[in-house]
């Protein structure tokens, strides 16, 4: 294939239509017309000899063809973008760059506010792409540079990751205001009874509540499962559930009507960590951020 006969701007397009799902807000993304984003669209499908994305409902569905190029694409436009930019007389103020990072709900919450707004104070033309993977995937997205860095706990990674201390946290538990529990002392048996609910998606849970509770020789009674931390406290409210979560995002909950007690069984407080490659040590730029992140969370 003759690269010469090629518009590499189309793969910016066929990454706005990964990210999106949707032809008009591809469009807005780039920014292009949205007639102009459906002929790109055709060209990208003459290129690769594919449909690349299928309408369903109001979404575009990628084909396998357009998850296999997906990753690669993405890759292949980090490394132009740092390929042309450099980090010589960076200044924030006037920078135009796209930082990917990967973190919970429950980190998002009690940091993103703080960094974007740091963000368009101090570097209007930053901007973040928020992912949410596990931490196995988040591992493996760092060392195929498909992240810039990750905001968890205690990953387990090769020397090739660095990581730092941001903030403290513990575990507790939450219930209803008016739950049972809440009158009397919270023992280790009452706490077994009752019925949890669970963050699947989140080793914290396992490494501070089941795996101690494991070595105890016990196990909680888990009902219920759901994938993000944000749904556990409607889901409290209405319900007879127990829930264990970090104590940071436990205050963040002030206008719910949720009663936080210490747990009954020894567990240790641990660090939220930012992480990222060691090919970003020297960077200029990549240091600015992690300096924001670090700085953003300080008063936590």
């Amino acid at each position: 294939m003759n690269l010469r006969s090629i518009d590499l701007n189309l793969l910016v397009i066929f990454d706005a239509l990964m990210r999106e799902r949707h032809v008009t807000r591809a469009a807005l993304r780039i920014p292009m017309s949205q007639p102009a984003m459906s002929n790109a669209l055709s060209r990208l499908r003459h290129l690769f000899k594919d449909d690349l994305f299928i309408r369903s409902g109001g979404t575009m569905e990628p084909t396998p063809r357009a998850i296999e190029l997906g990753e690669s694409v993405r890759q292949i436009l980090r490394q132009t973008e740092r390929l042309m930019s450099s980090d010589v007389g960076f200044d924030p103020s006037t920078a135009n760059r796209e930082f990917t990072a990967r973190m919970s709900d429950l980190v998002g919450c009690l940091v993103l506010p703080q960094i974007l707004a740091t963000l368009s104070e101090t570097a209007p033309g930053v901007t973040l792409d928020i992912l949410h993977m596990s931490p196995e995937r988040t591992i493996k997205a760092l060392e195929a540079d498909e992240l810039d860095f990750g905001l968890s706990m205690q990953l387990q990674h090769a020397s090739n990751i660095r990581s730092e201390k941001l903030f403290m946290d513990q575990m507790v538990c939450v219930m209803r205001a008016d739950h049972p529990l809440t009158k009397g002392k919270l023992t280790l048996e009452r706490f077994l009874d009752a019925d949890h609910l669970r963050v699947a998606m989140s080793p914290t849970d396992i490494r501070f509540v089941d795996n101690v509770l494991a070595d105890l020789g016990y196990a909680r009674k888990v009902v219920a499962k759901v994938p993000h931390w944000l749904l556990i406290p409607p889901i409290l409210r209405e319900s007879q559930l127990i829930a264990v979560i970090s104590g940071k995002l436990a205050a963040r909950f002030t206008a719910e009507p949720l009663a936080v007690r210490a747990l009954p069984f020894t567990s240790e407080p641990f660090s939220w960590d930012i992480y990222w490659h060691r090919r970003n040590d020297n960077s200029v730029t990549h240091k600015w951020m992690r300096d924001l992140v670090a700085s953003a969370c300080a008063g936590l």
